[in-house]
């Protein structure tokens, strides 16, 4: 582990022509302090956590100090907003800092978010809250905790500095990780600007950082662009299997908020399911329910479509074609993965799908909480299953058809080899106990702008361990009071 001035830093971006973005400092923040930091991604960096306890930490990440290692850059990009483009996007609240380059050959990418304006923030005042910094520190560490990619977030630190919403507001900066910070909205803004020569720059730095296998000899150039791309399509269906599977809604997946590596970018209304709601609309602010939870899997084929239409310059049609052509299959295949491991079954068979057919329609009649259905199927024996409707009493309203799903799951578990002990094993490291809803996120936001961090430190120690029983926060794992399934989130949460 190592302090902050003996990492090693590089910031390979910045040598990319400054058409790709502006270098301009942070603004600082009066009398930061020190809100959490994730000892986790400390680990990643190799950085020892007692660091975030300094003051040169503090200052370094609200703009009241400098690190001779960063070179704070603010990314230039555009996108679709809501299916329309928008060519005045760019790094409007967040700065590139540089990036951590540790001994094992690892890549981090430092953004800090919330510090102040820069040429891309469109009469905005370019700060964070910390309510925002908070619900995107615990979402980042919850998609972790889960298995899904994700950007991660080292820290949130908060200051005296007001700043207006609705109401004044603490300004606070979330230092966010990644392995990448390159979005779809990177190779549009080159396209649509008719910047070509530099859209095979910024493909060739792609490659050659994060997916350097494509750079080999015998994978011609034209050709090398058009594996990148269906590397982009894989990690795309991978990421949106993941989701469904858990039951997560972004809410806002706008082209400028989709990661080239298919990482989970930019948390904002997201919301993850209580009540299973196929059609569950997370952003107040999405009146046509186009980013609604059904609807990721197609937008983000719509999206990846736009990407390949920007890298048109670079592949042929028919090859731009190919890739996206192989989304569905893939997407089917890694969404079919996740829930046969949710169900415990380690052999595909054709009868699979009326059982799952079967289930969602049961769940989504009776608006059963989508977690802990999972969660409480995985801790009953095959032999219990047609006897256990008790378990299940204070998630359905009615019985009668649950109890003719669960004989239909017995019998289909009467066709698997693997042993009662060890499939209840896989599924419950397959269905978490504790997820992020909407309201415990709330909780923490209320308390923690009364000074108590207490509760998002907690809700740290469950997000990061997700599949654990911690019976000391039993309460996290309760169904959500109605109340908290009425939270209305929006796009400037």
């Amino acid at each position: 582990m190592r302090t902050l001035t003996e990492l090693k830093f590089d910031n390979t971006y910045s040598e990319l022509p400054s058409v790709f973005g502006t270098q301009i400092n942070p603004q600082p923040l009066a009398d930061p302090f020190i809100v959490s930091v994730n000892p986790g991604i400390c680990d990643l960096l190799e950085l020892d956590v007692s660091e975030a306890s300094t003051d040169f930490f503090v200052n370094l990440f609200t703009g009241n100090d400098i690190l001779p290692g960063f070179c704070p850059i603010a990314m230039k990009y555009t996108g679709h907003q809501f299916g329309q483009y928008n060519p005045d996007l760019g790094d409007g609240r967040g700065l590139l800092m540089g990036e951590v380059l540790t001994s094992q050959g690892s890549k981090w990418d430092i953004h800090l978010k919330g510090s102040g304006t820069t040429p891309y923030s469109r009469q905005g005042d370019g700060r964070a809250v910390l309510r925002s910094s908070i619900r995107e520190y615990l979402a980042s560490a919850a998609m972790h905790g889960l298995g899904i990619r994700t950007t991660h977030a080292l820290a949130i630190l908060s200051s005296a500095t007001p700043v207006y919403r609705e109401q004044i507001e603490h300004g606070s900066t979330l230092i966010r990780v990644a392995e990448s910070h390159l979005r779809f909205g990177h190779f549009e803004y080159l396209f649509y600007t008719n910047q070509h020569a530099e859209l095979k720059l910024l493909a060739d730095y792609l490659i050659k950082h994060h997916f350097p296998d494509l750079q080999q000899d015998d994978i011609s150039t034209p050709n090398r662009y058009a594996a990148m791309f269906h590397r982009i399509v894989s990690l795309t269906a991978e990421m949106i299997a993941d989701w469904q599977s858990v039951g997560f809604a972004h809410g806002v997946m706008n082209t400028d908020n989709m990661s080239v590596l298919g990482l989970t970018f930019d948390y904002g209304p997201y919301g993850f399911l209580d009540d299973y709601n196929p059609g569950f609309i997370c952003n107040h602010s999405d009146y046509s329910g186009r980013y609604a939870f059904n609807q990721q899997p197609s937008i983000a084929l719509w999206n990846l479509s736009a990407l390949g239409y920007a890298l048109s310059p670079l592949i042929d049609k028919a090859l731009i074609d190919e890739a996206l052509n192989t989304y569905q299959p893939q997407l089917q295949q890694y969404y079919s993965q996740k829930m046969r491991s949710k169900l415990g079954l380690a052999e595909k068979l054709e009868q699979d799908s009326e059982l799952y057919s079967e289930m969602f329609s049961l769940l989504a009649s009776q608006a059963v909480d989508y977690t802990l259905f999972f969660r409480t199927l995985s801790t009953l024996p095959k032999d219990a299953l047609t006897s256990s409707i008790p378990q299940f009493e204070e998630l359905f309203t009615c019985t009668v058809a649950l109890s003719q799903w669960l004989q239909h799951y017995a019998d289909r578990l009467e066709l698997e080899s693997v042993d009662d002990q060890t499939r209840l094993k896989q599924m419950q490291a397959a269905n978490p106990k504790y997820i992020l809803r909407n309201y415990l996120a709330q909780q923490a936001i209320e308390l923690a702008d009364k000074g108590d961090f207490s509760m998002v430190e907690q809700l740290l120690l469950v997000l990061c361990n997700p599949y654990y029983e911690h019976p000391e926060y039993e309460s996290f794992a309760a169904l959500p009071p109605q109340w908290g399934k009425e939270l209305e989130v929006s796009c400037s949460s």
